[in-house]
């Protein structure tokens, strides 16, 4: 696979992820519908976990819920080690 592609791609997760935490904030402060929170921890898993969290502490949004705070560093965490392991092994 092209890496051109996987670098678009995680460059669109990340600022997805990053806008849905914005959104997500406004629309509490606005008592809107919310963005079910599967939805931001599917950005992600998806591979968004830098953009998600950027979100979360621009915005001050979920920073008060260990879900999210020890959540989405563990899913990057655990992503990177993924990767680092399927790098090295194979």
């Amino acid at each position: 696979m092209n890496i051109k592609y996987i670098i678009i791609y995680m460059l669109v997760i990340n600022i997805l992820g990053f806008i849905a935490m914005g959104i997500d904030k406004h629309k509490a402060k606005m008592a809107d519908r919310r963005i079910p929170e599967n939805t931001l921890f599917g950005f992600c898993f998806l591979g968004g976990g830098i953009g998600t969290i950027a979100g979360m502490y621009v915005f001050h949004h979920k920073t008060k819920k260990k879900k999210f705070t020890i959540g989405m560093p563990l899913i990057v965490i655990l992503e990177i080690s993924i990767i680092l392991y399927f790098k090295f092994m194979f």
